[in-house]
Order: C-alpha cells, then structure tokens, then sequence
C-alpha cells in the first residue's frame, strides 16, 4: 500500500474558529469540505487534542475563513504551528465575531462560512464535525490557497496532527 496516492486528493488551507465562552480559539485546517447543498452542510476534520476540538464541542459553532494564496507562510503559521492553550492567537489580528460567538479572520481571507454542529464521527485521533450553514460572506476577490499550492509555492510542511499527515515522510 503506498499511503502517497492520498496526495492527489485535492485540499485547501482554511482557518478554523470557535470559542468556548470568552475564549477564542482558532487552527490551520485542510479538511473543509461541503456535504449537501439543501440544508448546506459542511465537514471539518479536527484533531482530538487540539483546543480548537475542545472549543467546538462547547460552542456547538464554528467559522472557516478561507485563505487567499498570497497569505504570508508566518501567518498561516501562527495558526497552525501554535497552541491557543499558550497564545492568543487573535492578537494583532483584524477579525470579526459573528452571532454564534465565533471569531472569522479578517487578514488574507476571500470568504467566510459559519456553522452549528449538526452532528459528528469519531476517526481514531480526529473528529469530523457536520456543520449547517448559519452566516456566510465574500469578504474580497481572490484565489483560495489550495494544499498544493501551500507545500510547492509556499514550503510549507505537514504538521503531525494533520489529518493528512504520513508518518516517514520527509518534510
């Protein structure tokens, strides 16, 4: 079996969002993807240990703020190589809370979606949250920055708690 074939499965680089109370709480995800169109229903992937996990059980929400490619790789790395539990990762960082309570980046986004989980799947180390479409909007005019686009033009890695994540595999 030759877990490389996984990487011709197309992905994005998203910001996901939620709160827990007054607490903010966000993450680079790649896992964003659209279910149904009647309600629209979307999936994240969430690794379990993340705080961004922790928080979306809480709320019940979350926002995905989709990323354009010329968002800078220091940025995408204060959300996906830090931990919230350390950081306040919404510091000098233009963003809006929408009616759930959920923070939505403002910095390098084309657009926004927010959900209320409709339900879950247990994967192992991950959670796939279902989420209806409760508030979305365009914020700009750009082009999503996909996964690919991320590793060859950007040179950005695979963290370990990715879902996308194979274990050997040189950065």
């Amino acid at each position: 079996m030759d877990p490389n074939v996984l990487h011709n499965l197309s992905y994005g680089v998203y910001i996901v969002s939620t709160h827990k109370g007054d607490a903010l709480n966000a993450q680079i995800a790649n896992t964003v993807f659209q279910i149904t169109s009647e309600p629209v229903t979307i999936a994240i992937s969430i690794n379990k240990q993340n705080l961004t996990h922790e928080f979306i059980q809480a709320s019940s929400h979350f926002s995905v703020s989709v990323l354009n490619e010329e968002a800078p790789l220091q940025f995408i790395g204060k959300f996906g190589f830090k931990t919230g539990r350390k950081e306040d990762k919404f510091k000098d960082i233009n963003f809006k809370k929408l009616g759930s309570g959920c923070p939505v980046v403002l910095d390098h986004s084309i657009c926004y979606i927010e959900a209320k989980v409709v339900g879950c799947l247990d994967c192992s180390t991950h959670t796939v949250f279902l989420g209806q479409m409760t508030d979305s909007e365009m914020l700009k005019p750009g082009k999503p920055m996909t996964y690919e686009y991320y590793h060859l033009e950007k040179r950005g890695f695979t963290p370990a708690s990715a879902p996308t994540f194979i274990k050997g595999e040189k950065k």
